[in-house]
């Protein structure tokens, strides 16, 4: 995972709220919407990469950085975040796009096509953060544990259970200077994170979801996620799939290449 440079940022109002956001080249427009403890400075290698042939637009979410925020109050859940991409759409770009989500940023992205398909030309989605039927999640309950360390001070370590977790052992250790000051910077999201709920999509939704899916897997993700691809994979519609080599959670950055041109492959 090597070095990216800054982007200058725009902002863009909408509902009494400022949405942070980098935009790079031109053409049919991609949004790309990040996961947890993450902000759009993850999407540096594709704000750089795809924008080459694409407009590509990457918000910050509501409370993640350059929010300042401490987990407490309101404003953080799926629903919220999916209405502020579909205001982001309309006021950014004011057409349909590209959506392309990661982890978390997936279920929002999912959710999102749901409420509003006409504002969707396809639907990418690297390793959802959803829950299987069931909702077994063989991890344990380590976004609890991780929490109540971060809460009690001890934020390395809990970021560190979070990321390790998520995508395999020591990758926090092996992490570069900049991705990891970006999950400090969004710590406390993980506290706002307590009451969350991830809901799992109607099924007769998934199944007439009229947007072109990719489905993006790490070819070393943890479990749950290559249960998770499976199961959409069941239910959507003539989903396509690929698989990311050498690649775990964070396989749009450490394969950069691979991710990138199986995009461009599926946006073409």
């Amino acid at each position: 995972m090597r070095f990216t440079p800054d982007l200058p940022t725009q902002r863009v109002q909408f509902d009494g709220y400022a949405t942070t956001y980098a935009e790079a080249g031109s053409g049919e427009p991609v949004v790309l919407v990040h996961g947890s403890l993450c902000d759009w400075r993850y999407w540096k290698p594709q704000l750089a990469g795809l924008g080459k042939r694409y407009r590509v637009l990457a918000p910050s979410l509501r409370r993640y950085w350059p929010e300042r925020w401490d987990g407490r109050g309101e404003g953080f859940s799926i629903s919220e975040h999916a209405e502020q991409l579909l205001n982001f759409v309309v006021h950014a770009v004011a057409g349909p796009v590209h959506l392309v989500g990661h982890s978390r940023g997936g279920r929002v992205a999912l959710e999102a096509a749901l409420r509003n398909p006409g504002l969707v030309r396809s639907l990418t989605l690297a390793d959802p953060g959803q829950p299987l039927p069931g909702n077994h999640d063989p991890r344990g309950d380590f976004r609890r544990q991780a929490r109540e360390m971060i809460r009690d001070g001890q934020t390395e370590e809990g970021l560190a259970l979070f990321i390790d977790a998520v995508t395999g052992p020591d990758t926090w250790r092996r992490m570069v200077p900049w991705f990891k000051e970006m999950v400090r910077d969004n710590a406390g999201t993980l506290i706002g994170q307590a009451g969350e709920v991830i809901p799992l999509p109607d099924q007769l939704a998934l199944r007439a979801l009229l947007p072109p899916v990719l489905l993006v897997g790490g070819a070393l993700s943890p479990a749950p996620f290559p249960s998770v691809l499976d199961w959409l994979e069941s239910v959507l519609p003539d989903p396509k799939r690929v698989s990311i080599a050498h690649a775990s959670h964070g396989m749009s950055l450490s394969n950069t290449k691979a991710f990138n041109a199986a995009l461009d492959a599926f946006l073409q």
